[in-house]
């Protein structure tokens, strides 16, 4: 069972996903808190009396400190909780997700969306006891920007990843998506999910590679109708890696 903390400024949003959270039986106690402060304030007061706390669903625009800002305060905690954004504005997506946010939910909420973010929350704390999936297990969703719109893309459609200067591209089957992230952090952040270095300015899906072999005295990958270069640093590495589950073929 969860015990969580919303926290929304208007009251009636408020008192709403209160509602819902207390509807689903995975949540054991809610806190709604109506600002940034008032928060803190019950963080504290949880921490102080020895109570846990697995979750916080968040508002973004609030006065004074918005959501982005208390969930940057919440990163300073030695083990802060998941943070779920809920909110009526798509435009944060990208900045909610570069900050680790567990999830990112849309005003008005659907019950069967508020859900899904619940079970993200139970895997991510208590792993062996939710649903038998860890958190490298739970496909996660990026939100891209396009014309305006935000668009959410799931990492299991992610076949490799490119490094563009201060952005990575998203290769899919269906296009490629520009992110304002390192390809460090991503590469970190996506390890335990199956994607390796190759090169680097590439990141690779494992899953989504077909063959390794050489061409010239050199490594290349092959993923999809794509020819991706291992560079020298990476391939004893990335063979390693591969030469278990893939076709191996060591051309000269």
């Amino acid at each position: 069972m969860l015990r969580v903390l919303a926290v929304d400024d208007e009251v009636p949003a408020l008192e709403e996903l209160v509602y819902l959270l207390r509807a689903d039986p995975r949540i054991e106690h809610v806190t709604g808190a109506g600002d940034a402060a008032g928060a803190l304030g019950d963080l504290s007061r949880m921490l102080a009396d020895g109570d846990r706390l697995d979750a916080v669903f968040l508002d973004i625009r609030m006065p004074s400190v918005d959501g982005l800002d208390f969930s940057r305060l919440l990163s300073r905690f030695a083990a802060p909780p998941p943070v779920v954004f809920v909110t009526a504005h798509d435009d944060f997506a990208v900045s909610a997700y570069e900050i680790g946010a567990l999830d990112y939910l849309l005003k008005p909420v659907r019950p069967e969306r508020l859900a899904e973010a619940i079970r993200r929350v139970e895997v991510a704390v208590r792993p062996a006891q939710a649903t038998g999936e860890t958190p490298a297990e739970l496909d996660e969703v990026i939100p891209v920007e396009l014309g305006g719109r935000t668009r959410l893309v799931a990492r299991s459609s992610v076949t490799y990843v490119e490094a563009h200067g201060d952005y990575v591209r998203l290769h899919t089957a269906e296009g490629g998506y520009l992110v304002r992230m390192p390809l460090a952090a991503l590469a970190s952040r996506w390890e335990t999910a199956g994607f390796i270095r190759i090169h680097r300015s590439t990141l690779v899906a494992a899953s989504h590679i077909t063959e390794l072999r050489f061409d010239g005295g050199r490594a290349v990958v092959q993923v999809g109708d794509e020819r991706l270069p291992v560079s020298r640093r990476h391939t004893r590495e990335v063979r390693d890696l591969l030469v278990r589950s893939f076709r191996y073929d060591p051309r000269t």
